[in-house]
This record gives structure tokens, C-alpha cells and sequence, in this order.
């Protein structure tokens, strides 16, 4: 016998196709990573232009800022701790490693301010030679972007206390992971860039 069942009809019968969808609070984020990304490209790229142009001061990068490097790059591997322990259910863990990266992002800012004393002291200021000028506001403006991080934690943290950060609801926690990596990322190219071209 010959089906006669009409193809729309015949369609209406079959699972729907799924579609894609994005997460709107990531997609927010991810529009600001790349307008951060896109405005520090823009300052380093006048950085560049300025320092082609002369009158500009070589210094050496105190030490300091590499132990801050450091200190960043573990906070970044006890946020990826903390992000897995969520994935498990481990509670403890979880909030064990927030709280190790917050407290490492305090001592990373800690440490940079050092990093400006200490150019202080060799009588470099921010007001002077435009190479210390734009050493000391890209690590400024990054600063301010790492307190935004600190305060991202912060509300990771207390979403862990009160049991809102689980196996299957881990939106909050990847989207600070995310951008604490992306702080971290951008660190990283800030430092390389000021060694390579002071």
C-alpha cells in the first residue's frame, strides 16, 4: 500500500531541528573583552607611535613586576581549580580556591603598587618622559580592570555560600573564569610588550 501521507505533514511529526542559542550574559561579556582588547591594541599601538617619534626615556622594569607575573599566573590555575571543583560538586574546594585567587589578585595589585614606588624612588614619575607615562597608565588602567575582576569574585563567592554555583548551573562561575583568564592574558601581553619595547 502506498503511504499518502503528505512531506508537511510528515515533517510536523519529526523532532525539531535544535537550534543555536547563546547565553546573554556570556554574549555581554564577551562584547566587553573585545572592547578591552580593541582599546588596549589602541594604546599600545600609540605607545609605539610615540616612541618612534623620540625623547624617549629607556628604563628597567623593576623586578617586582615579575613576581607579580607569577603571582597572576597561579591565581589563573586556582581559578581553573575552582571552576572544576564546581564541575563535582565539591563545595569545600570550590570555595577554597575562589578564595585563593582573590586573595592573589589583592597581592598582584599590592605588588604593582610597589612596582610604582619603586619607579618613584628612581625618580621616574608619571608626569615626565612619555615612556614612564605610558608604563604607569597601561598598568593603571589594567589595575582598575583587575579590581573589577576582584569584585566579580566576590560575587562567585557568596553565589558558592549560599549553594547557587552547582554541576549544572555553572554560567556565574565561567563567566568569572573567563574573564580572570582574560585579565591574566592581557597582563601577560602588557609585560612582554613594555620588555620588548621600553
Amino acid at each position: 500500500m502506498m503511504n499518502t501521507e503528505l512531506p508537511h505533514l510528515r515533517n510536523l511529526s519529526e523532532e525539531p531541528k535544535p537550534t543555536f542559542s547563546f547565553h546573554p550574559k556570556k554574549f555581554m561579556l564577551w562584547l566587553g573583552i573585545a572592547s578591552i582588547t580593541m582599546s588596549f591594541a589602541g594604546w599600545t599601538s600609540a605607545y609605539l607611535v610615540r616612541r618612534a617619534e623620540g625623547n624617549w626615556l629607556e628604563f628597567e622594569i623593576p623586578a617586582i613586576f615579575w613576581y607579580s607575573t607569577g603571582v597572576l599566573l597561579v591565581s589563573s590555575i586556582f581559578m581553573h581549580l575552582s571552576l572544576r571543583a564546581a564541575k563535582k560538586d565539591k563545595f569545600g574546594q570550590l570555595k577554597t580556591a575562589i578564595s585563593i585567587t582573590f586573595a592573589l589578585g589583592l597581592v598582584f595589585l599590592y605588588l604593582q603598587i610597589l612596582g610604582f614606588y619603586e619607579l618613584v624612588s628612581q625618580d621616574l614619575y608619571l608626569v615626565g618622559n612619555p615612556s614612564v607615562s605610558f608604563f604607569d597608565v597601561l598598568i593603571f588602567i589594567h589595575g582598575v580592570h583587575v579590581i573589577s575582576g576582584l569584585i566579580v569574585l566576590i560575587v562567585s563567592f557568596v553565589s558558592a555560600w549560599r549553594m547557587k554555583i552547582h554541576a549544572k548551573k555553572l554560567d556565574r562561575l565561567e563567566m568569572a573564569a573567563l574573564y580572570w583568564h582574560f585579565l591574566d592574558g592581557l597582563w601577560l601581553y602588557l609585560f612582554v610588550f613594555l620588555l620588548n619595547f621600553r
